[in-house]
């Protein structure tokens, strides 16, 4: 049954969601007592970033035991509560899969400092070159070196991300024999499937050097490689044998690459996650913004729309900006947070949605790099200095694209501790709370919070927006227009992704308007979206 391409998908950080003892710092009790609030907005799934142990070197990304709890987010039993109080009112729980790497601090890394443990091997381990030479040219991806030496074992280990989260080695057969056991271990306490975090780089070829690249040098030596398609094939005869929903998070994967890993005869994941469209408002690194042009947004949607069958439909995650202003408007906040509302779900394919997106939460007004905690940016801030780029501008493209943008707290009310904690929060609460929050937007029927529950409801009302397929009808530099199609029905969306009114000739009777008008005679007003049938 896939129950996934009906359902909404609600992703949660949970340092930021809720707190519920007073440590500034959301946990999975917190979780469970906002769980009406998911079922009010008509979600099917939560998508649980990691809540596994973890010294959270990058926030629970670097696990060091994969079957207990992080102390700071509750116990098991808590998390077993969870999935059953979820599941009472139809909610799925689907688990963060971090696979590619471990924490330092993970039992298997301790061990395989000792050469001669059944560990020794569990991670890429190097002697490096003559006089201390790293043992190859590559870089990882959050901007440095990727090899540590390890005084203890006097060899250096691979990490492609943060030098406490070791690649693991899965030329060796008893690493997957691991994975497979602790994919067993999450089925068995019931949760429904896993989103896989970076999955198309679990397999490295060699560790040979590369030719030097702007970033991420030696990627060809793990991107989208048959190894790592055949680790995914025996991975999926464990998630057929419970029925299991897989998401991958794939870096720089083409519509052929996707297809590669979510094809139905290919037998590996469901879905992936695309970033081309996320990549349309800068050059080659996201650090390197440029200005957001609707046009190529448009054209890369509809790309994807027609490469694969089924998308997964995103505009915000823990890695992202907010997508207001990203890809809306400050001046326009309220039409503009509706008419993502309506793209996303519009669009054919899976939503999902991220925290606070359902209220309009935009990025963070921090001003300087001592209030951010991400390890990206610190390290990103860390070579800028390097190369001597100014305090100033290297704060000006670290603030605009930072993945704490995403990651300040939820914003339930509009006083202090924004609802979220009575204590001091692990990062700090955007100081629009005040303006933008759950509190007052639930007795406003004219609110994004409302709009967002109105089109989930449409879309569980209404098959041709959850099956039908997408026919483009225009992607100019300011509109964009679709129909779906299913049988004898039809359902035509416009979207105005501008400050300025545009004309459109589309035929249908008004079915929804973000302006709330009762007739739509062909003219969108800024940042308008309609719905006509």
């Amino acid at each position: 049954m896939e129950w996934w391409k009906d359902a909404l998908i609600y992703q949660i950080y949970p340092r930021s969601f809720q707190d519920s003892n007073g440590d500034g710092i959301g946990d999975i009790p917190g979780i469970i007592s906002r769980l009406d609030h998911l079922q009010e907005l008509g979600v099917g799934a939560i998508w649980l970033s990691p809540v596994y142990c973890s010294p959270n070197a990058d926030n629970g990304y670097d696990i060091s035991d994969y079957r207990e709890i992080n102390p700071e987010y509750g116990t098991m039993e808590d998390m077993e509560e969870l999935i059953d109080q979820a599941g009472r009112r139809g909610i799925r729980i689907l688990m963060d899969l971090v696979i590619n790497h471990t924490s330092t601090e993970h039992y298997w890394f301790k061990e395989s400092r000792d050469k001669t443990s059944p560990y020794a091997d569990y991670y890429y381990w190097s002697p490096g070159g003559a006089d201390g030479a790293l043992p190859n040219n590559w870089t990882g991806f959050f901007g440095e070196d990727c090899w540590e030496f390890d005084p203890q074992r006097c060899e250096y280990y691979l990490h492609l991300f943060a030098r406490s989260q070791a690649d693991l080695n899965y030329h060796n057969p008893a690493v997957l024999e691991e994975i497979k056991d602790i994919l067993r271990f999450w089925l068995d306490k019931g949760v429904a499937g896993f989103r896989c975090d970076v999955i198309n780089i679990l397999w490295k070829d060699s560790l040979e050097s590369s030719k030097k690249r702007l970033a991420l040098t030696g990627s060809e030596h793990y991107l989208s490689l048959e190894g790592t398609h055949d680790i995914l094939r025996q991975l999926r005869e464990i998630w057929d044998e419970y029925g299991a929903f897989t998401v991958g998070e794939s870096v720089f994967v083409t519509p052929q690459r996707a297809r590669d890993l979510c094809g139905k005869d290919r037998r590996e994941l469901d879905l992936v996650f695309s970033f081309e469209h996320m990549e349309c408002d800068q050059y080659f690194l996201k650090w390197f913004k440029r200005k957001f042009r609707p046009k190529i947004f448009f054209d890369c949607l509809v790309k994807w729309q027609k490469e694969l069958d089924w998308n997964a439909i995103y505009l915000e995650n823990h890695d992202q900006p907010r997508s207001i202003p990203r890809f809306g408007s400050e001046k326009f906040w309220k039409e503009s947070g509706k008419l993502l509302a309506t793209l996303v779900l519009t669009l054919r394919g899976t939503p999902f949605l991220y925290q606070g997106q359902e209220i309009g939460m935009t990025n963070f007004d921090f001003t300087r790099m001592r209030q951010l905690n991400d390890v990206e940016s610190k390290n990103v801030d860390k070579v800028l200095r390097r190369f001597h780029v100014p305090q100033k501008l290297r704060w000006k493209l670290i603030a605009k694209t930072s993945r704490d943008n995403a990651r300040t707290p939820f914003q339930w009310e509009g006083g202090e501790g924004a609802g979220f904690t009575s204590a001091r929060p692990w990062l700090g609460i955007n100081h629009n709370c005040a303006a933008i929050n759950l509190a007052d937007q639930e007795g406003d029927g004219d609110s994004i919070w409302s709009w967002y529950k109105d089109l989930s409801a449409l879309r569980r009302e209404r098959e041709v927006l959850r099956r039908g397929e997408f026919v483009p009808l225009e992607a100019g530099r300011q509109v964009f227009a679709y129909r779906r199609e299913l049988g004898e029905e039809r359902l035509t969306v416009a979207l105005n992704f501008s400050d300025d009114p545009a004309q459109v000739s589309l035929d249908g009777q008004l079915l929804r308007s973000n302006y709330r008008r009762e007739r739509f005679e062909g003219i969108l007003q800024p940042w308008e979206a309609v719905i006509l049938e």
